[in-house]
């Protein structure tokens, strides 16, 4: 299951990009693209299928919380769960990550087992969530 996935790492900063997805594969994850801003993210969501977004917050261009708000505009993009990676922990921060609808929050710097822990259940609550037939 966890080698079929596929996850989208963005972050401006490229050895911030290599480390999580060096984490990404050590947790067993196979297919892992990577995106140096929102806008270059948000230009191969619409071209591939990607199963999770993992986004830095702080970021040129267009932010992580940008990206995130332009996933759950889109219609064909909203049902992507998406991780968000910040150097903050400000209290505000996460209210405006909850209410802009991320599935979660790490602040950095993090280790292997916490992103492990976070993107798990993000990605257990996704497929709860599939698995429930809307009435």
């Amino acid at each position: 299951m966890k080698e079929e996935l596929r996850i989208l790492v963005v972050d401006d900063i490229a050895s911030m990009r290599r480390v999580v997805a060096a984490f990404l594969h050590e947790l067993g994850y196979q297919h892992i693209m990577q995106a140096a801003n929102g806008t270059e993210a948000l230009a191969m969501l619409h071209k591939e299928a990607f199963d999770l977004v993992i986004t830095d917050w702080n970021m040129p261009r267009m932010s992580g919380l940008e990206l995130l708000q332009a996933i759950r505009l889109d219609a064909n993009l909203k049902q992507i769960p998406v991780l968000l990676i910040t150097a903050e922990a400000r209290k505000e921060n996460i209210v405006a990550a909850a209410q802009s609808g991320a599935n979660g929050y790490v602040v950095k710097p993090f280790t292997i087992t916490t992103l492990g822990e976070k993107v798990e259940r993000i990605l257990q609550r996704s497929q709860d969530t599939a698995a429930v037939p809307e009435t």
